[in-house]
């Protein structure tokens, strides 16, 4: 196992964001864990979650992509940093795109998305916190 995500496991832990026991989760399955990453709520706590996260991606898809989709709720921030993590870290400009789970009839932004629009031929990684099922997608 790379060191990094030796790293990462230990940082979920210290941070309370990884829990041990008996889970039902939202799709109803039975977990030994559960991991709640609106519990990441510091700076340096976002600063490192999205390095680990560019990191995993770089490592297992690489960077040939335009645009991080992070899902409503937890998937906004997620795509957020990990954009800031993969300029940071490797010089690469992603967009991020979210989706809100109610439209927005206002403003210069309106509709289901915020952040960056998806263009007709955009390649897309969606990240998110947690998947069992994709339903959230």
């Amino acid at each position: 196992m790379e060191a990094y995500k030796q790293e990462f496991i230990e940082f979920m832990v210290e941070s309370q964001v990884l829990k041990f026991g008996e889970f039902t989760l939202k799709s109803g399955r039975k977990s030994p864990f559960f991991m709640n990453a609106g519990a990441y709520v510091t700076g340096s706590q976002l600063k490192r979650l999205g390095e680990y996260y560019a990191k995993a991606i770089h490592d297992n898809y690489g960077l040939d992509f335009d645009v991080l989709f992070g899902p409503a709720y937890k998937g906004i921030p997620l795509s957020v940093v990990t954009a800031i993590a993969i300029h940071d870290l490797y010089g690469v400009e992603v967009r991020y795109c979210s989706n809100r789970k109610e439209a927005k009839d206002h403003g210069g932004d309106a509709g289901m998305l915020l952040g960056s629009k998806i263009k007709d031929g955009d390649r897309v990684v969606i990240i998110e916190d947690v998947t069992t099922s994709g339903k959230s997608i």
